[in-house]
């Protein structure tokens, strides 16, 4: 009888202590979402606040009024319709860039020999670590001296070389790849009498599903938020981004007075904090839409790929 109940109190403790750490898991968990979530529900709630709650300090979390209205006016001034497919196409194309060179340079890193082999992946690394912003200059004065400037050259261009935004992450996700397939693939299709080049294309990269979907919503998501290149090289207002679009929207705020200011505006209203908030959410929603519809893939390409065991 007392052996029961010992280990009736030992499977009570347990129990306990199992719940106790889901508790404190859950709560650890829910504390550290908070940190990441706070700026967007911030943006958010913001967004749809009126004039009124803007400056009312005791109006936090729960607008009186949902002014949905904000974001037809944040709409209108971000020029939406015009900069959202300046974006798209060379958020786009850099994308493609990057997928063919970093699965052609990545295989040749992990299947072939040659002479030098170490030290250009070695310069792969180095790319990775120097930021863009230490050579931005001779970039500059290179593409200045081809004269492409103002067009959309300066920053597609090197991704079909294996450079551009994060090109030698890239290059380094499709070696990973490629380095845990089986030597086998290739010897039977070079028994088959595939060329190298037919392998490559027929064989190895339709398996390579996985670091190419990485491939793709990073590069997507990278070349979208980008805001310091397409500064540099684009001046003219008809071919920037759309994140080059909110500085200009930041500069009718006044910054004595940040959250209402008078305007003379084109349209006659007053520009606020809240529409400015309404411009910024408009600004992340398309590529937050393409990541939410690929999340499940993406997870899975990342585990497939490679990186989990870098």
């Amino acid at each position: 009888m007392e052996n029961a109940v010992r280990r009736d109190h030992a499977k009570a403790g347990r129990i306990a202590k199992n719940v106790c750490f889901r508790v404190g898991f859950y709560f650890l968990l829910l504390a550290l979402s908070f940190i990441f979530l706070y700026p967007f529900i911030t943006m958010i709630v913001k967004s749809l606040m009126t004039d009124s709650d803007l400056i009312n300090i005791t109006v936090k979390w729960i607008p009186t009024k949902l002014t949905w209205s904000n974001y037809k006016i944040a709409y209108q001034k971000l020029w939406f319709s015009r900069f959202v497919w300046n974006s798209a196409l060379v958020a786009v194309l850099c994308t493609v860039g990057h997928a063919f060179s970093g699965a052609l340079t990545g295989y040749a890193f992990a299947r072939y020999k040659f002479f030098g082999k170490s030290f250009l992946f070695a310069l792969v690394i180095l790319s990775m670590i120097v930021p863009v912003q230490t050579i931005i200059f001779p970039l500059y004065m290179q593409y200045s001296n081809w004269g492409v400037l103002n067009t959309y050259v300066p920053l597609i261009l090197p991704c079909f070389f294996g450079f551009g935004l994060s090109g030698g992450f890239f290059i380094f996700l499709f070696r990973q790849f490629f380095m845990g397939m089986p030597y086998e693939m290739e010897e039977a299709a070079r028994v088959d009498g595939c060329g190298p080049i037919r392998t490559y294309f027929r064989i190895m990269l339709p398996m390579a599903r996985a670091p190419m979907l990485v491939c793709i919503v990073l590069g997507v998501v990278w070349h979208w938020n980008d805001y310091f290149e397409p500064g540099v090289y684009i001046n003219d207002t008809a071919l920037r981004m759309l994140p080059n679009r909110l500085p200009s929207l930041y500069a009718l705020l006044d910054k004595e007075n940040f959250s209402m200011i008078q305007v003379n505006d084109i349209e006659g209203v007053i520009f606020n904090e809240a529409m400015l908030m309404a411009a910024t959410f408009l600004c992340i929603l398309p590529i937050m839409i393409f990541y939410l519809i690929l999340q499940r893939r993406f997870m899975e390409g990342v585990e497939r790929s490679g990186l989990t065991g870098m």
